[in-house]
């Protein structure tokens, strides 16, 4: 039998104004999420539900989170594989149906990591970096949580060829 953590958040809505909700218009969508010792996170809705657009929105931290917890494990995977990361970005992409009623659903989110290792010329590379995407996807609790596919589509390079590219993926 496993370990239980347990996590806790604060979600403080700021948006009252002088009205509160007496109309779908009258307020704002701006709220602070938090976590006890930690700096709060700026947050409203998307732009498309009256949010303020230089905030972060649910929707964004959703994929945001689903791509960190793979990266995590990633580089986990990865260390325990001797397997040196140098680089590690991802361009995540979420999916969202929003039915006429506002109500809405994921129907994917897409990976999109791009690694530079250490030099590792071999043939199989590919395959070994692609094996330990797949291992991180595995125990990802994020991916493990939620019910639509999650695609991952990845890029790896070596330092060495990384550098003398002058941009690590082109």
């Amino acid at each position: 039998m496993g370990a239980f953590h347990s996590y806790t958040t604060a979600i403080t809505w700021t948006g009252a104004g002088t009205e509160g909700t007496a109309s779908y218009t009258s307020y704002s969508r701006d709220h602070l999420v938090g976590a006890e010792g930690k700096p709060d996170i700026l947050a409203s809705a998307d732009p498309a539900f009256r949010g303020d657009p230089a905030r972060h929105n649910p929707e964004e931290l959703f994929v945001a989170s689903l791509s960190q917890c793979h990266m995590l494990w990633f580089l986990h995977m990865a260390a325990v594989a001797g397997v040196v990361v140098r680089s590690y970005t991802d361009t995540a992409v979420g999916t969202m149906r929003v039915e006429s009623a506002g109500a809405g659903q994921f129907t994917e989110i897409e990976l999109r990591p791009r690694v530079i290792i250490d030099d590792d010329d071999a043939p199989d590379r590919d395959a070994r970096i692609a094996e330990l995407h797949e291992r991180a996807h595995a125990h990802c609790f994020i991916s493990r949580s939620v019910n639509f596919p999650v695609r991952i589509i990845p890029a790896v390079r070596p330092a060495v060829a990384a550098a003398h590219a002058g941009h690590p993926f082109r």
